[in-house]
């Protein structure tokens, strides 16, 4: 049972979840939270530097404290991109909220992340994005409760598929 009205973007760096997510608050005279910039505003540094500076698994155990402690209502949550790493945040945003993963192909994503040394995308030692990508989708597919494919839809297109979620 959820306990609050929110609705939570997850997707792949690129898919548009805060961009989106920020236009989507504004037409349904709802709270943005980015949790990024969340993050970002805690540690006091941007994503790619917290990587670099303090390591990756400082990182996710940042990422995932500040995803589980968020509580509030009335919101359109943009979640950084690894979000759906975290079993126990995942499951927290479940229970606060809409789930809604922002689907793009791996052309998509490829096309439209330019800055993929400085955006501060949670790489495995090795990884490539082709793999990443592979890893994620299944846990985007598993914890969404509703999914747009975005690769197809123009920016205005996707917010009005997010805003029809509190209608149904």
């Amino acid at each position: 049972m959820k306990t609050a009205n929110n609705i939570i973007l997850i997707g792949m760096p690129g898919s548009g979840k805060s961009t989106c997510g920020v236009l989507a608050a504004k037409a349904l005279c709802m709270r943005f939270v980015d949790t990024d910039l969340v993050l970002q505003q805690e540690l006091r540094m941007p994503l790619q530097q917290i990587l670099n500076k303090k390591g990756r698994a400082f990182f996710e155990e940042e990422e995932e404290k500040w995803l589980c402690a968020i509580v509030c209502n009335d919101s359109v949550i943009a979640t950084g991109g690894s979000a759906v790493n975290y079993e126990k945040a995942m499951e927290h945003l479940k229970q606060i909220g809409t789930v809604v993963y922002l689907k793009i192909s791996y052309e998509e994503m490829c096309a439209r992340i330019k800055n993929i040394t400085t955006r501060g995308i949670v790489l495995d030692q090795g990884e490539t994005l082709k793999s990443m990508y592979q890893k994620r989708e299944a846990l985007y597919l598993r914890y969404a409760d509703k999914v747009i494919d975005c690769d197809c839809l123009s920016v205005e297109e996707v917010v009005e598929e997010i805003c029809q979620i509190l209608i149904f």
